[in-house]
């Protein structure tokens, strides 16, 4: 791999970074969470603001060099379960091992219980997720379908249950 991705706690400098990449994460999740932009263009910002200031949640920067290539959002970190809540990296930079690098390091940075949750129909998330849980943890894992909360039409989410 080329360089090798780096994690960085966001800071309020990032914030404008951070609201880029997340609208090309949008994008890419449009598609399987019938959503769309607003008038402006733009998507909601969703979970991302809640990250500044609250302890039991934190963002993280994927860059690989001087680069931003990506995000994680973390829930849970003072109260279990805890979630990878969000998770982006620019698809130029995808099948690189980059992601598979970023959310194994962040898991066992983080031990205890933790939740993954994932749409099927996204192509590539379910073998990346199934893959990253099982090299962390084995196969000590189960695989649980939940409802997307405040949309029925959507199809169920596929959740990842397991301890680091």
């Amino acid at each position: 791999m080329r360089d090798a991705p780096t994690l960085r706690l966001i800071a309020e400098s990032d914030r404008p970074v951070v609201e880029r990449l997340w609208q090309l994460y949008r994008h890419d999740l449009s598609e399987y969470r019938d959503s769309l932009p607003d008038v402006h263009g733009l998507f909601e910002p969703g979970r991302l603001s809640s990250v500044y200031g609250d302890a039991n949640r934190c963002c993280y920067l994927v860059h690989r060099g001087d680069v931003p290539v990506g995000f994680a959002l973390l829930q849970g970190l003072e109260d279990e379960p805890r979630m990878i809540a969000e998770f982006f990296v620019l698809r130029a930079v995808r099948r690189q091992g980059v992601g598979h690098r970023v959310a194994t390091e962040l898991l066992r940075r983080y031990p205890g219980a933790w939740e993954i949750g994932f749409q099927e129909e996204n192509r590539g998330a379910p073998e990346f997720w199934r893959r990253v849980v099982t090299d962390v943890v084995g196969k000590t894992w189960r695989e649980e379908l939940r409802p997307v909360p405040g949309k029925p039409q959507i199809t169920h989410d596929h959740v990842l249950v397991f301890r680091v």
